[in-house]
C-alpha cells in the first residue's frame, strides 16, 4: 500500500466515507456492457448452479441448473448462456470504425461485467472446460458450447493484460478508484465497498458496510453461495425437484428453485450496475480511448480469425517459451498503463512524485534557441532548469515527459540537491533556431515530469518452441484434442 493510499484510508475512516484516489476514470465503461452474476455449487468449482445476465438492467435474465451434477443439465446451462454470449460478442462486430480507413477496427467490442476476483476465475474455469468438447461422438454437446469457450478463455485471457477492459471484476475497479476505512480483504465484499463510497441516507461507509455482511440482505456475489442458504433453501430445492414424479410437479419443484437463486443473484445484480453508474460520474483519463482501441484491435482480429477458421487453438497451458514472452509482454504493458495514469491524472502522479519517478517543480532557467551541432545536423535541443522540493532519484539520461507537453521529449542532464536540468526535443515546430511559442517552458512556469509512457522498449529473446532448452523441459510435445478432453473435469 503506497503512502497516498494509506492516507486516504485513514481519511476515510475520519470521514465515513471512501476517499477518491483519482481524479478520472482509468477504466472504460461500454455503453452497454454485459453483466454476469454466476453461481456455483459448492464443492464443485466452475460447476454452474446458475447466472443471471444481460445487458439491460431491467430485465436480466435467469438461467439455473435443475440439477448441477447432471451433466446434460449443465451443458444445457452452457448453451444456453451460449446463445446470450456469442448474441452480444456478434452485435459488437457488426459495425467498422469508419475513423480508421487504413485499418479494419470494429466500432466496439465485448465488455464482461462480474461482481469480483471469483466471477473472473468462473469465467476461466468455466471456458477451460468447455472450448475443447465436441460436437460428435462421445458426449457430444451442441455445437456453440465449444464456441462459448473459446470466447471465454479470450476474454479472461484478455483480463490480465493491464489497462484492458474487456472482462472486469468490479470490486478491482471501484478500489482503483476509492479508498475505503476497511482492509483489503474486506474490499473483496461488493455491498460493503458499494457502502463506503455511496452509503444510503443517514449512513455512513462503516455503518453500511457493517449492514452488507448480513447474508439475508445482501447474498454473497457469487459465485460461491452462503452456507445457510446452501443448508436450508438450496438442499431441500434441489431434494424436491429430484423427487418429482411428474411433470406439473417438476415444473412447481423447478420454478421454486429459480425463484430461491433469483433472490440470491438479484441483489448483486443491482450492486453491479450501480458500481456501472458511479464510474460513469467520473470522465475518462485521456489515455482510457486508445487503450479501448486496443481492445478493439485484439477483438477484431480474433472474431475475424474465428469466422475464418484460421483461430490458432488456445493451449490447456502455456509452454515455457510462450510463458515467458508472455510474462514479457505483461510487464512493459504494466509500465506502459502505469505512466498512462500517472500522465492522465495528478493524484497517480503524486505516487510516482513520492518514490521521486517524476517531479514537479518551477523553471529557474530555459534556453529555449540552444542549438545541438555535435550530430551530423543541427538540432534544436533547449535546455531548462527546474528547481523542485520533490525528492528525486532519477539518473542523467532518463527519459521523461510533461502531461501539459506529451508530444515533447525531456531528457535528464544532470540532478543537484534542488535542480533538476532538462534538454528538450520534438513538438517545438520545423524551426532549427526558434521554437515555436510556448512549445518550450518559460522562467516562472510550473511544471510537472514524470515517466514516459511509449519509451521503446525491446521485447526479450526467446528461442524458438523447438529450441526451448532442456532446462525447461525441451520441446513440448503436440496435443492434439482427444476423446478424453470431452470427459475433461470442472474443475
Amino acid at each position: 500500500m503506497s503512502i497516498l493510499t494509506a492516507l486516504a484510508r485513514a481519511e476515510a475512516v475520519e470521514s465515513g466515507r471512501a476517499q477518491p484516489l483519482t481524479t478520472v476514470r482509468h477504466t472504460h465503461i461500454a455503453a452497454r456492457p454485459l453483466v454476469l452474476v454466476p453461481l456455483s455449487l459448492a464443492g464443485e468449482a466452475a460447476a454452474p448452479l446458475a447466472a443471471m445476465v444481460g445487458t439491460d438492467p431491467a430485465a436480466p435474465r435467469l438461467l439455473v441448473v435443475a440439477n448441477p451434477r447432471d451433466r446434460t443439465q449443465r451443458f444445457d446451462f452452457v448453451a444456453q448462456l451460449a446463445r446470450v454470449l456469442l448474441s452480444y460478442v456478434d452485435s459488437c462486430a457488426r459495425a467498422v470504425d469508419t475513423a480508421q480507413p487504413s485499418k479494419v477496427r470494429y466500432a466496439e467490442a465485448p465488455q464482461v461485467l462480474v461482481p469480483n476476483r471469483g466471477g473472473v476465475e468462473f469465467v476461466r474455469l468455466l471456458g477451460r472446460s468447455t472450448r475443447f468438447r465436441r460436437t460428435f461422438g462421445p458426449y457430444p454437446v451442441h455445437r456453440s458450447v465449444p464456441l462459448l469457450g473459446q470466447w471465454l478463455t479470450f476474454l479472461r485471457e484478455r483480463a490480465d493484460h493491464p489497462g484492458s477492459a474487456t472482462l472486469l471484476a468490479m470490486t478491482e475497479v471501484l478500489g482503483a478508484h476509492w479508498a475505503t476505512g476497511q482492509s483489503g480483504l474486506e474490499d473483496a465484499n461488493l455491498a460493503a465497498l458499494i457502502g463506503w463510497i455511496d452509503p444510503p441516507d443517514g449512513l455512513d461507509g462503516a455503518t453500511a458496510a457493517a449492514l452488507a455482511e448480513d447474508p439475508l440482505r445482501w447474498p454473497p456475489a457469487g459465485p460461491s453461495t452462503d452456507p445457510t442458504f446452501d443448508n436450508e433453501i438450496l438442499a431441500p430445492a434441489l431434494a424436491t425437484v429430484a423427487r418429482a414424479a411428474d411433470d406439473h410437479a417438476h415444473e412447481r419443484a423447478v420454478a421454486a428453485l429459480a425463484a430461491a437463486v433469483s433472490d440470491q443473484l438479484q441483489p448483486t445484480w443491482e450492486l453491479v450496475w450501480q458500481a456501472v453508474g458511479l464510474l460513469r460520474t467520473r470522465p475518462p483519463g485521456a489515455s482510457v480511448e486508445a487503450r479501448w482501441a486496443v481492445d478493439r484491435d485484439v477483438f477484431t482480429v480474433y472474431h475475424m480469425s474465428l469466422a475464418e477458421g484460421t483461430a490458432l487453438p488456445q493451449p490447456r497451458r502455456d509452454s515455457a517459451v510462450a510463458a515467458a514472452g508472455r510474462l514479457d509482454r505483461l510487464e512493459r504493458e504494466q509500465a506502459r498503463y502505469d505512466a498512462q495514469r500517472a500522465l492522465d491524472d495528478p493524484l497517480v502522479m503524486a505516487e510516482f512524485r513520492l518514490a521521486g519517478e517524476a517531479f514537479t517543480g518551477t523553471v529557474v532557467a530555459a534556453s529555449p534557441n540552444r542549438v545541438d551541432t555535435s550530430g551530423k545536423k543541427a538540432a534544436l535541443r533547449p535546455h531548462i532548469t527546474v528547481q523542485t522540493d520533490d525528492p528525486v532519484r532519477l539518473e542523467p539520461g532518463a527519459q521523461l515527459v510533461s502531461p501539459a507537453r506529451l508530444a515533447q521529449q525531456a531528457v535528464v542532464v544532470s540532478v543537484s540537491d534542488v535542480d533538476v536540468v532538462l534538454e528538450l526535443s520534438k513538438g517545438m515546430g520545423r524551426s532549427v533556431k526558434n521554437p515555436a511559442p510556448g512549445s518550450v517552458p518559460e522562467v516562472g512556469d510550473r511544471v510537472t515530469y514524470g515517466p514516459v509512457t511509449d519509451s521503446y522498449q525491446p521485447p526479450g529473446k526467446f528461442p524458438s518452441r523447438e529450441d526451448t532448452p532442456w532446462t525447461h523441459g525441451g520441446p513440448p510435445p503436440e496435443l492434439p484434442p482427444t476423446d478424453l478432453d470431452a470427459v475433461e473435469d470442472w474443475s
